[in-house]
């Protein structure tokens, strides 16, 4: 078994990098520990809540006990199917606000500013806005990824919008486009009802041709001969053996197993490695570091109106969702249902947006039980740009065994600050005359939460992940001692390595990680392929004119 490009991981940048390397004529061989992503439970939109709790599809990690939190364990799931967690996520798309990619470049990550990285985002794309406005010349309209939005027939997802704009804030008709900032209407992956996952978009094309082949089996560490990597020791069958690479292994595992591999190869702290008898082959300290995430909380209300998908939350409106979009590929079941939006500032002074905002026309928790109350509704809030770090370390030097996680979460004072602003704009919102027909009374944190302390003692006990985790093997110099990428993805420190997933960024996007790390794919395979990157293109943001003064 060997191929000219070896990739460890069939998710959201290894089918972007297999895609583009076989289309250019290269040999190339997945290794992916998962199946399938056959059938309705991830192929249906609206069914989202399944896959991610299914043992099938998910590695079931969690963190370590977190301190700040309680004590409380968190789960972090990560995708084990292909296309990886494009195939478990809530099929949401954003980019991220131009100033994260500006922040990468200033960290060391040359050529990955936003002008550099916005012809890749405009590559991977094929947009279709539905109607509900945006400026087409800042996106793509022929990439392998569709990018659609929902019917937004709901009358909750209009209020939400409307409430928005009633509080003083913009409205933007493409968060994705000229600006970020403002309330408007979501973007999803999603294709004729049916999930567009990395799996569907770039794999399935990828493998129709003879020169892209793909294994199941569990990749166990980067065979390093003579300080260059040649192949991936694998488990396959029960049987060890080695796939052979003859030009480069490239890893694109996830943010929790690409460090875990490099260090289970010889490459990472020092120290870490020789307490588990590790040899080391290269002592980068930043392995494994860095380790950042978006948590949220779901601001819940009960709806005075039946107007909420409440009204399917049993036997028979699940059976009717279903068959419907079993038949027809439409309904409630052929949208994520997140249709509106938000990104705005937390403050006057900061100066771009710190706060996101998914509006679900539901009050219900992502394991699927709804709120006891019935019909309501609910936005998922939380600060984009948390200043708290984490690890990934290794539990033991057997690669059967979890990376210990640890986010290190609400571990600053700003963290709490953070929140406690973000529930109360929230309610502002939610006290607009746009919900006045449908609000009832706050679900939660509840009216009686209004102090500091009471609103810690909530964020304490429910805020949860977001699911995006990243920044473990950052890009940056050569010479940062930090940096576990360069700007090229290659591995400081080892010949025919590289990583490609959203380990590498030095610092969390705006808003949700899938498209950044696909979009990550799509650059890295011009830099294994030796291309010229795309030209830049200099777009100019839109920035509030009064950030420095104005919180609205």
């Amino acid at each position: 078994m060997q191929a000219e490009y070896v990739i460890v991981g069939a998710g959201s940048a290894g089918c972007a990098i297999a895609y583009r390397l076989a289309e250019a004529g290269r040999r190339v061989l997945i290794i992916e520990h998962g199946g399938t992503d056959a059938g309705p439970f991830i192929q249906m939109p609206g069914a989202l809540s399944y896959p991610m709790n299914m043992k099938r599809y998910d590695w079931g990690y969690q963190t370590e006990p977190e301190p700040h939190l309680g004590g409380r364990r968190l789960a972090t799931p990560r995708g084990k199917v292909v296309g990886g967690s494009s195939s478990i996520n809530g099929m949401i798309y954003v980019r991220g606000h131009a100033r994260d990619y500006d922040h990468w470049r200033d960290q060391g990550a040359t050529g990955w500013g936003y002008a550099d990285v916005l012809p890749y985002f405009k590559r991977l794309e094929n947009w279709h806005d539905g109607g509900h406005g945006g400026d087409a010349s800042w996106r793509g309209t022929d990439g392998p990824l569709h990018v659609t939005r929902g019917q937004r027939d709901n009358p909750l997802t209009k209020a939400f919008v409307e409430a928005g704009r009633e509080a003083g804030y913009p409205v933007t008709g493409d968060y994705n486009g000229h600006q970020q900032e403002g309330f408007g209407p979501f973007d999803m992956t999603v294709w004729k009802g049916q999930r567009w996952s990395a799996a569907n978009a770039y794999l399935k094309p990828a493998l129709k041709r003879e020169n892209c082949t793909m294994i199941q089996a569990f990749a166990r560490r980067v065979i390093i001969e003579g300080g260059r990597a040649t192949g991936v020791e694998v488990t396959r069958g029960g049987k060890v053996e080695v796939i052979k690479a003859e030009h480069e292994v490239i890893l694109a595992a996830s943010s929790l197993n690409s460090p875990k591999l490099l260090m289970l190869s010889g490459i990472g702290p020092a120290a870490h490695l020789a307490e588990h008898g590790i040899p080391v082959i290269a002592d980068r300290p930043g392995v494994g570091q860095n380790l950042q995430d978006h948590l949220e909380l779901y601001i819940q209300a009960a709806a005075s109106q039946p107007v909420s998908l409440f009204k399917y939350w049993n036997l028979l409106g699940k059976a009717y969702v279903g068959a419907r979009w079993l038949l027809t590929r439409t309904g409630p079941g052929a949208t994520n249902q997140f249709e509106s939006a938000a990104f705005i500032r937390s403050a006057a002074g900061v100066d771009y947006p710190d706060i996101q905002y998914h509006f679900l026309p539901i009050a219900v928790r992502y394991d699927g039980q709804a709120a006891a109350e019935g019909h309501g509704f609910q936005a998922h809030v939380g600060p984009m740009r948390s200043p708290s770090r984490g690890s990934v370390t290794l539990r033991s030097a057997k690669a059967e065994d979890a990376p210990v996680i640890r986010f290190n979460y609400m571990s600053h004072e700003k963290d709490w600050a953070d929140f406690r602003k973000a529930i109360r704009l929230t309610r502002e919102i939610f006290a607009q005359p746009a919900f006045a027909p449908y609000y009832k009374f706050e679900i939660q944190p509840g009216e009686a939460a209004q102090s500091d302390e009471a609103l810690n003692d909530f964020i304490r006990e429910h805020v949860e992940s977001a699911y995006h985790p990243c920044g473990t093997a950052r890009m940056g110099r050569r010479d940062d001692p930090n940096a576990v990428v360069d700007s090229e993805t290659r591995v400081i420190g080892v010949d025919g390595l590289r990583l490609a997933d959203s380990s590498v960024f030095p610092q969390i996007t705006n808003g949700n990680l899938n498209a950044p790390s696909i979009m990550v794919g799509e650059k890295a395979s011009d830099h294994i392929l030796g291309r010229a990157p795309l030209a830049a293109e200099n777009a100019d943001p839109w920035i509030h004119p009064d950030w420095q003064a104005q919180q609205r």
